[in-house]
């Protein structure tokens, strides 16, 4: 498997956590309780698994092989992707304040809840469409199978490093429970 293709799972990975995101915020709209394990769980994923391992997977290793292979960082995808990153924690970082206030109880912090999760999955999801269809097949197209292989070793050592190991595991088994429960509909 190539480092382009383990990013493009996680990416399926992220997108489908966003379908589930996007049902909780339905719920809220419609001021229906929900379970706000689920939403933490979510956060969580967020965090730690989109920014931590899969973003510093992106930014660590394999932006950094992109600009020796000569794709520009200023003025180029490179940089567009590393400036979507800092707006997508800036929106996590709204969503998961907001929910602390809303687990407080103080008033109107389930609109922004929905507000930051929706800026977020609407980001995310364009800045997915991007890499998937642009910035890997530039990878494609310009890294060695040499290199490839140093990326999945970095790779490797991302998830043990930055998130721990077996925690890729839990997030995957969360992911399937949630899934259970608002995918089914």
């Amino acid at each position: 498997m190539k480092a382009t293709e383990v990013l493009m799972e996680e990416h399926e990975a992220v997108l489908y956590v966003l379908s589930i995101l996007e049902k909780i915020c339905g719920q809220i709209e419609s001021k229906k309780s929900f379970d706000h394990r689920h939403l933490s769980g979510i956060i969580d994923f967020l965090k730690i698994f989109v920014d931590k391992c899969h973003h510093g997977k992106e930014e660590d290793s394999l932006f950094a092989e992109l600009e020796k292979a000569g794709i520009r960082k200023e003025n180029g995808p490179i940089g567009v992707m590393l400036s979507e990153h800092t707006a997508g924690r800036g929106y996590i970082k709204q969503l998961s304040e907001a929910f602390e206030r809303y687990l407080k109880g103080e008033s109107g912090y389930s609109t922004k809840i929905v507000d930051a999760a929706r800026n977020y999955t609407k980001l995310l999801v364009a800045h997915i469409e991007k890499e998937n269809k642009v910035l890997f097949k530039m990878a494609d197209n310009h890294l060695s199978a040499a290199i490839d292989e140093k990326l999945l070793a970095e790779f490797e050592k991302i998830e043990t490093e930055k998130i721990g190991v077996g925690k890729h595991e839990e997030f995957h088994k969360m992911i399937e429970e949630l899934g259970k429960i608002y995918m089914n509909d």
